[in-house]
């Protein structure tokens, strides 16, 4: 059978060394544990070869004392007593490594785990776009399970195995050169086989690992796409396709068990041809008065343990690359490039003194600036959410510019509205305005400040979203609704989600406010979920509002309940609209109607079905939006 991390086996790490040692890092808060867990295993081990060598004065003794027919048994259990000691403090040693094992490994395994997680909060949006979620969650399971066998299992098993190999080794030398050679040659052969094996194994345990993610991937795709696969009736085109992947897993795994399981029969009639061997030459060696039985019986007993360790050794190493891999992967996350924030502006909480200055205080007014430096003090810019976009072009990669030379301006309280056909540009003007990516060419000034700036968490602090997908976590939902803003009270909430005319939907929930929500909000209609996220950002109560297709989950009856709803928490604030229905962007003060990453376009409702242009088309029905 293969050994406990074989399993795991899929590429070689690109520097082996320089990631163990890495790795290796994380136990510097356990080094008074990780030195006692290698004297520890040093100990273990040394007691099993100490304890097999007692096996030479015992037997010798009771030949002895047959021949002599003595009926003294001091010496006899002196050695017993000795034996018993030997193998109680290895005993008891393994017990002790092995609790501090489980606490070293698991503690480190946190510590990795906190990285990853710590440094994925800090990521751009540009590494979630070029990185698939199978391969972010990849690095979080299966990465850090096979990290989690080397340090368990693997790495213990491979220093006790090599520290029993080498004692083992010395006491054979110690009692017989001649037939530790016999045994050398003998295992010469084995290692060969466990190489050829093993790299066969490897191979095949590699392939099945990449093609076992895969099939968990189709899985998953058509777990979370079963309402289109029935509602197209592919439910067989999609069991013939996963018949067709489970196969290639299937004939992957059964090569590579094939050879795994090879190897142990393979190993012990070559051990046992060895061990036979080895009486023969020991016999005539005893015979020939060169040994003694004593020598004869530790010896072989060395040759049925030396196997195993050897055998063990390597079929632990290819699970140690494999876990070595995986850490690369992981250190991978971990030094990836975090998102960049040189600004130094902030958002604080303001109030005016008697001359009509601001002030910075501590609690909340509900009253903002920005705390600009300027020299060896600071200016309080009022936020009022002017934001302004001059000649901006934006791509996401070298090749193709997604926005052109746009410029556009929203002056506190106004209403904008972008709308285009789908790639147009709409959603990332929205992007650039919460810095999620920064622009190449032109700049974007946000109360005449330039955005780059703004600390990115104050910038977004003074902005709220409300997405065509909307997202909700495993909680309440009160505390989805209070996500907006941790410290509203539970009347704000209540309030906001009056506002966003979700409180009907809510009061007739089984537990009300305290219902909770699992699985994206699953038990929940697609519009209900939408009116929380818009409650959301009610309670946030932000100067700045953009919806991107907030209300394109909302039937019309009760998009027509919600617009008054929607006209107050609107009011006062500059809002970006998004919206493939051109009734819900009459009321705007400017419509930007957008082509190819260009503003063709700009005026309210009236002005555009004036100009009989793009926007005329659209609404007169004589184009589509997509």
């Amino acid at each position: 059978m293969p050994g406990p991390m074989q399993h795991g086996a899929q590429r070689k790490p690109k520097n082996a060394k320089k990631t163990f040692f890495r790795l290796a890092g994380y136990f510097k808060p356990h080094l008074p544990s990780v030195v006692t867990i290698l004297i520890g295993l040093l100990v273990s081990a040394g007691a099993s070869v100490a304890g097999t060598y007692l096996l030479k004065p015992i037997i010798n003794q009771i030949e002895q004392m047959v021949q002599t027919k003595s009926t003294d048994f001091t010496l006899f259990f002196s050695y017993l007593a000795i034996l018993a000691i030997i193998y109680a403090v290895g005993a008891l040693t393994a017990y002790i490594v092995n609790l501090l094992i489980v606490n070293v490994s698991t503690a480190t395994l946190e510590a990795v785990r906190v990285d990853m997680f710590t440094k994925l909060e800090k990521l751009p949006l540009r590494y979630f776009d070029s990185q698939t979620h199978g391969e972010i969650m990849s690095r979080f399971s299966n990465d850090t399970d096979a990290l989690r066998e080397m340090l368990s299992q693997g790495l213990p098993m491979l220093i006790t195995s090599s520290v029993t190999i080498i004692g083992v080794l010395v006491m054979m030398l110690v009692l017989s050169p001649l037939l530790t050679a016999l045994v050398l040659v003998v295992f010469a052969l084995m290692l060969l086989v466990v190489q050829k094996l093993g790299k066969k194994s490897a191979f095949f345990f590699g392939k099945r690992q990449k093609l076992l993610a895969g099939v968990n991937g189709y899985i998953e795709e058509m777990i979370e796409g079963q309402r289109e696969v029935k509602v197209f009736c592919r439910e067989e085109a999609v069991s013939a396709e996963f018949e067709q992947k489970n196969e290639e897993l299937r004939q992957s795994s059964t090569s590579a068990m094939t050879y795994a399981m090879m190897l142990m029969p393979i190993m012990g009639n070559l051990s046992y041809a060895l061990y036979a061997a080895v009486a023969a030459a020991g016999a005539a060696l005893a015979i020939l008065g060169h040994a003694d039985i004593g020598t004869l019986a530790a010896f072989l007993q060395y040759t049925r343990s030396f196997s195993q360790p050897l055998v063990q050794a390597s079929q632990l190493f290819n699970g140690f690359i494999s876990a070595l891999a995986g850490a690369e992967r992981i250190f991978e996350l971990v030094d990836a490039d975090p998102e960049v924030d040189e600004g130094r502006v902030t958002l604080v909480n303001v109030e005016r003194d008697e001359h009509g200055q601001f002030r910075e205080v501590g609690c909340c007014t509900n009253q903002w600036a920005w705390k600009r430096p300027v020299g060896d003090g600071f200016e309080y810019v009022e936020l009022k959410g002017d934001v302004r976009f001059h000649d901006v072009t934006f791509r996401y990669d070298e090749k193709v510019d997604v926005l052109k030379n746009v410029n556009l301006f929203a002056k506190p309280g106004q209403k904008i509205a972008f709308v285009g056909s789908t790639g147009a540009g709409k959603t990332t003007i929205t992007n650039l305005i919460n810095r999620f990516y920064d622009v190449q060419m032109g700049s974007i000034t946000y109360d005449g400040i330039d955005v780059k700036e703004i600390h990115k968490d104050d910038l977004r602090r003074s902005l709220s979203m409300v997405l065509q997908d909307t997202h909700l976590f495993t909680g309440t939902v009160r505390e989805n609704i209070r996500y907006g803003r941790l410290d509203a009270t539970d009347e704000e909430v209540v309030e906001a989600a009056k506002l966003a005319n979700a409180h009907s939907f809510i009061r007739h929930l089984p537990q009300g406010y305290d219902t909770v929500l699992t699985a994206d909000g699953a038990n929940l209609s697609q519009g209900q979920r939408q009116l929380l996220a818009i409650a959301r950002a009610a309670v946030a109560n932000p100067p700045v509002l953009i919806l991107d297709e907030a209300t394109s989950s909302i039937d019309t009856r009760t998009e027509a309940l919600i617009e008054k709803g929607m006209d107050r928490l609107m009011s006062g604030r500059t809002v970006f609209v998004i919206a493939h229905r051109l009734s819900t962007v009459r009321n705007s003060n400017a419509i930007l109607v957008l082509e190819h990453g260009e503003v063709i376009e700009r005026g309210d409702h009236a002005d555009l079905l004036a100009q009989q242009g793009k926007y005329y088309q659209l609404y007169m029905g004589m184009f589509e939006l997509s």
